[in-house]
């Protein structure tokens, strides 16, 4: 008889290939694939990288993680997430999110939203340490 290990986490999420990561690949601009596939983590989170290389303000910065993040959350939902447990970096359709995540942290701790930035970098070290370490280490 098996009984199952009552004391381990839940599995790991492993998101869908995200069809927005192929058109940034392509070259298609960030914004064109946000129109195309306003749900994609991948496309906000290449939006959010966007503004930031182009020196956008954290205001800006903010809105594109913070809607990412949102539509990230509804995706690891739809694809079994119960609200924890890992979300690996390793698993490169994961990326957009926790991308998405890190950047929001560093927009919320820009624009002195300091506990939202705390929670944020946790959520990010608790979902991919090899994602906080690639990203905010």
């Amino acid at each position: 008889m098996n009984f199952p290990d009552l004391m381990a986490g839940p599995p790991p999420t492993h998101l869908p290939v995200d069809p927005a990561s192929a058109e940034l690949t392509a070259g298609t601009t960030p914004v064109d694939v946000v129109r195309t596939h306003p749900a994609s983590p991948a496309a906000w989170a290449a939006l959010a990288q966007q503004a930031v290389e182009t020196g956008a303000d954290d205001v800006t910065l903010y809105a594109y993680a913070r809607v990412g993040y949102h539509r990230s959350l509804d995706l690891l939902r739809r694809n079994g997430w119960k609200g924890h447990g890992p979300v690996p970096w390793e698993h490169e359709p994961n990326r957009g999110f926790l991308t998405c995540l890190a950047l929001l942290t560093k927009a919320a701790r820009a624009i002195g939203e300091v506990d939202e930035a705390e929670r944020c970098a946790t959520f990010l070290r608790d979902s991919s340490p090899t994602a906080y370490d690639v990203l905010l280490g």
